[in-house]
């Protein structure tokens, strides 16, 4: 049984643009993925849980502080309409937000970071000042930095061609970006790190943190870079997958979680520790890439397969094996389901959006019905409440859709015409929320948003000199003491 003498430990495992139809335990027949297998059989396994958003800094933004994107400043004009941030951008998580490190860390809990942060890289909105007592990681997606093979000279086309990401003539990728930067906390400690070693060095990271606070309690936020493109990854995973690099860096996540799972049992805190894993938005399907199942849509759409991402929760002693929980549920729910195990209570100053999972995953009962919007740039483009989920094409609505999910997962059979009432309910919701919290399209500003952080005269983390030899060379990191 869970020991009444400390507080529980979590672990927030969150991987990078991986699918619903991406883990064989949610039908995946093209990876194996044997360790994420056991954790859901040992656990719970969600198979209604969407994230707030379909791209990668809003999503963790509002996981981490348990309130819709656009309630943070996340979307839209607030941040310059881009869809994620950019390195050097002024935006960033606002320094008065209470992320749930904070939320624990002020309760007494070691707290770290490892991995993908992507909420602001100028010094007021990095991990350090929202509530890690450390980090080790990227401060935003692999992509958005120099991509080099050894070949000196090689066009950029060609090299994320090769790694499987055709860019367009536009894309911003191909104008000049500085090297990819490797942290730890608040400083630099690589340019251009080997991506193909980065999990690996995480893992060893996250033992190390479970080893050096196996006497108090933590919570640790492991962000890993895969599977979002470009995939450098170890050849031994390559070797043994179906599905090329893609498959191999599934492999390599299911590994990962392999080690977390056995050190925790090594370390007798199995039971004392609650693992939540999930993804931050949906794949980005193509060929010889990523799957979201039956779901239709992928990663930048408010289709299901954009939004709808597998998550397992384990926690033995507390949370019963074998459950497949078909409530509709979002990531954040994680806040005030995370407090509520952790026994802190959450802030009573702002609105959070979130509805506290504990009882269900104890599996003492059912969430009530709640309308859950889905949130795309500065709009809100679809509602799901229940079994029904409605789309609202930006401003339009005389393009509306509905879907009867229970039915009709894919989304496939428009039933707008015949159900008028659940219609005009749906719409009803999605109007107050324009209000609430604001829609571009429709030049509404919203009436419960907060500020979104920002900095004058904002700097990268690295600078791009196009003499030096980056080229993905390894470095050594110092032991922590």
């Amino acid at each position: 049984m869970v020991s009444s003498a400390r507080r529980p430990n979590v672990i927030l495992i969150n991987c990078d643009d991986l699918g619903y139809g991406d883990l064989s335990c949610y039908g995946s027949t093209q990876h194996d993925t044997p360790a994420l297998d056991r954790m859901a059989a040992e656990g719970a396994r969600l198979t209604d849980f969407s994230m707030a958003s379909p791209v990668c800094s809003p999503s963790r933004a509002a996981m981490l502080t348990g309130s819709y994107p656009l309630r943070v400043g996340f979307g839209g004009r607030s941040i310059d309409n881009a869809p994620v941030l950019f390195p050097g951008q002024a935006q960033g998580l606002h320094p008065d937000e209470v992320t749930i490190a904070r939320l624990l860390q002020d309760a007494g809990y070691v707290t770290r970071i490892i991995g993908k942060w992507h909420c602001g890289d100028q010094p007021e909105f990095l991990p350090t000042r929202h509530g890690f007592d450390g980090w080790f990681g990227l401060p935003y997606s692999n992509d958005m930095g120099i991509q080099a093979f050894p070949e000196e000279g090689r066009p950029y086309r060609e090299i994320m061609e090769a790694l499987g990401t055709p860019l367009p003539d536009d894309a911003p990728m191909l104008e000049p970006r500085p090297p990819l930067p490797l942290m730890l906390d608040e400083d630099v400690v690589a340019e251009q790190p080997d991506q193909a070693a980065l999990t690996e060095r995480y893992v060893t990271d996250a033992v190390r943190f479970l080893r050096a606070n196996r006497d108090r309690p933590f919570f640790l936020y492991l962000a890993h870079l895969y599977v979002h493109l470009p995939i450098y990854v170890q050849t031994r995973f390559v070797r043994e997958s179906r599905n090329g690099r893609y498959g191999a860096a599934v492999h390599c996540i299911d590994w990962s979680t392999d080690v977390l799972l056995r050190e925790l049992r090594a370390l007798g805190l199995d039971e004392d520790t609650v693992v939540v894993f999930t993804s931050d938005n949906g794949a980005l399907t193509r060929d010889g890439g990523g799957s979201n199942g039956p779901l239709r849509g992928s990663k930048g759409s408010t289709w299901e397969g954009g939004q709808r991402v597998p998550c397992i929760v384990r926690w033995p002693g507390r949370i019963p094996a074998g459950q497949v929980v078909g409530d509709v549920a979002n990531a954040m729910d994680l806040y005030p389901t995370i407090a509520g195990w952790c026994g802190v209570d959450v802030p009573t100053d702002r609105t959070l959006d979130g509805r506290d999972l504990g009882p269900l995953l104890d599996g003492d009962g059912t969430l009530d019905e709640a309308p859950f919007l889905s949130i795309l740039g500065g709009n809100v483009e679809a509602v799901r409440l229940g079994r029904w989920k409605l789309h609202v094409r930006k401003w339009n609505v005389e393009k509306v859709r509905l879907y009867d999910l229970e039915a009709d997962v894919g989304e496939r059979k428009d039933l707008v015409d015949e159900h008028p009432d659940v219609v005009e309910r749906l719409l009803a919701i999605v109007e107050a929320a324009r209000i609430e919290l604001g829609d571009d399209a429709t030049d509404i500003v919203g009436t419960g948003v907060r500020p979104v952080g920002r900095v004058e005269d904002p700097v990268t983390l690295t600078v791009h000199d196009e003499h030096a030899a980056y080229y993905m060379a390894e470095y050594d990191l110092p032991e922590r003491g």
